[in-house]
């Protein structure tokens, strides 16, 4: 009798690192922004198959996304050290198994868009394509972390199409407000590699910034903040939000002072901290719709 072979223990540990099963941070920055459009979306508690798509969604898409990512890298990676010992660099996983691993994830998010509606549908592939090719941008330009932005961002208006089966306006404040956001907390994540990629010849919004780091940054977080309050604006959003975004830009604002030396445990902790901002910007929307009397 034949029995199907299970991936060994050592083989189980590796494809779950390769998809950062240790790290959330990813997930929780992807996850944030939809529930932010989902919540606005329903001006409330979205439709609980629409949470729950949408969150193991996030989470298929982001692990499918670090697996293209070490695929697009593997052959600098072992270049830059907090990266050496990833899966793919060591050999513990091959390239068949991640691109095996890589197609099931996609397949498995892609089955879970079809169960909501054609305009969503649609969306998912544009999404796919920019999260396929991102890792590729860093060998050509200097910009891949717009190209992440843009790729977490695909979430937003998906999240607008399959809870109202539209495309509101307004809801590209809030899409751009995200890839100024992304771009932020990237840029702060390419410092802690930045000597490392300036000698195997990666390109990043911190290679290109250099010492002026810090002020682009400070003014990409004060045109977030701007984006978030126009947005909150056009969507009716009131006391709580905007409270939300007084203390988004206190922590824009410590994250500016840990990076203000550069130093690249400060800047990986900086970027780290960025989950809170997340969090805070969806306690003000899930607050202004759950206690509209008291908004104004």
């Amino acid at each position: 009798m034949t029995t199907l072979s299970q991936p060994s223990p050592g083989k189980a540990t590796a494809l779950l690192q390769l998809i950062r099963w240790d790290r959330p941070i990813g997930t929780l920055l992807l996850l944030w922004p939809t529930l932010w459009a989902l919540w606005i979306a329903a001006e409330g508690l979205p439709d609980l198959d629409l949470l729950v798509i949408f969150s193991v969604g996030t989470f298929l898409m982001r692990s499918a996304g670090c697996i293209i990512n070490d695929l697009a890298d593997r052959n600098f990676d072992g270049g830059v050290s907090r990266t050496r010992e990833r899966p793919l660099v060591t050999g513990r996983v091959s390239v068949n198994e991640a691109v095996a691993l890589f197609c099931a994830l996609c397949l498995l998010a892609f089955g879970l868009v079809l169960l909501t509606n054609r305009l969503t549908v649609m969306l998912s592939v544009p999404a796919l394509l920019l999260a396929a090719t991102y890792p590729f941008m860093k060998r050509y330009t200097h910009f891949p972390q717009i190209v992440l932005g843009l790729a977490f961002s695909c979430a937003i208006p998906m999240a607008f199409a399959a809870q109202r089966g539209e495309l509101p306006p307004a809801l590209w404040l809030l899409f751009t407000a995200n890839v100024l956001w992304t771009v932020v907390y990237d840029t702060k994540y390419a410092m802690v590699d930045r000597r490392d990629d300036l000698q195997v010849g990666i390109k990043s919004t911190a290679v290109l910034f250099g010492d002026s780091d810090r002020y682009v940054i400070a003014v990409l977080q004060v045109l977030c903040l701007a984006a978030l309050y126009l947005a909150g604006e056009r969507f009716g959003l009131g006391l709580y939000y905007n409270a939300s975004l007084l203390v988004t830009a206190g922590l824009f604002g410590y994250h500016l002072y840990l990076i203000r030396h550069q130093d690249e445990a400060a800047c990986f902790h900086a970027f780290l901290h960025n989950r809170w901002v997340g969090l805070t910007v969806f306690l003000g929307i899930a607050a202004d719709y759950a206690l509209p009397a008291l908004t104004g």
